[in-house]
């Protein structure tokens, strides 16, 4: 039997692939879009400059910059998600619930915010002074500190994931399989964030920096006039 989680899954995979569908059919949003998610990767390197150089926190950076908030169009790897996503959570409700859960529900999140962002700027040229202009525009203050929660939120999920060591093994022997069944992007983003997150050994202190440098950028967006905050830690 299907669980309302899984119900919430789909449906935030299927509201991503309609935003999707309307930035193919306009172009010049697409192109706002992509210069937008781009101009934020930009800001998380600076803003995480050091953890990104760390060698204990470096790879979950790394993976939050890239596979989380990337540029990247990833409509391959939602597409798998969606095929294998229900099956998972009900072979392991206890351990996927969450992190599947958490991690659509993100997705979507971003890509509502950042369609709404971008239909505020007036050329894919994205500087400080516009991206402040469209995010003041754009406002939605409780949808973007649920942001920071739900990023939170899955890192303790792939936390909690990695002190089930067979999860790694089951992983590793589902690389053939993963590929042969056109899997492979989901494949790769689960291997990449179990090891990220196993490699820190404790993930509270990375998750409390990204916590506390993120609700002091969202509060300094929003004063009047916004700002960017010097970094603070």
């Amino acid at each position: 039997m299907d669980t309302p989680r899984i119900a919430e899954v789909l449906e935030a995979l299927s509201q991503v692939e309609v935003l999707r569908l309307q930035r193919a059919t306009e172009p010049a949003l697409g192109q706002k879009v992509q210069a937008l998610k781009a101009f934020q990767s930009e800001r998380f390197r600076d803003t995480y400059a050091d953890l990104l150089e760390s060698e204990r926190y470096g790879p979950a950076a790394h993976f939050f910059m890239t596979d989380l908030y990337g540029p990247t169009e990833f409509t391959a790897r939602d597409a798998q998600f969606a095929r294998v996503a229900p099956s998972l959570m009900r072979m392991f409700p206890a351990l996927m619930q969450d992190l599947l859960g958490d991690l659509s529900a993100l997705h979507w999140l971003s890509e509502r915010l950042d369609t709404a962002m971008a239909q505020r700027l007036t050329s894919p040229a994205v500087n400080p002074k516009c991206y402040l202009t469209a995010w003041r525009q754009c406002g939605e203050r409780e949808s973007r500190f649920r942001q920071i929660e739900l990023t939170l939120a899955l890192g303790r999920a792939l936390e909690d994931l990695t002190r089930h060591r067979w999860l790694r093994n089951t992983l590793r022997l589902m690389r053939g399989p993963a590929r042969a069944a056109n899997l492979g992007d989901l494949q790769q983003v689960l291997e990449s964030g179990f090891d990220a997150f196993a490699r820190m050994r404790g993930a509270t202190e990375f998750l409390a920096t990204v916590e506390r440098r993120e609700t002091v950028l969202m509060n300094a967006l929003f004063e009047s006039p916004p700002r960017w905050p010097a970094q603070s830690d």
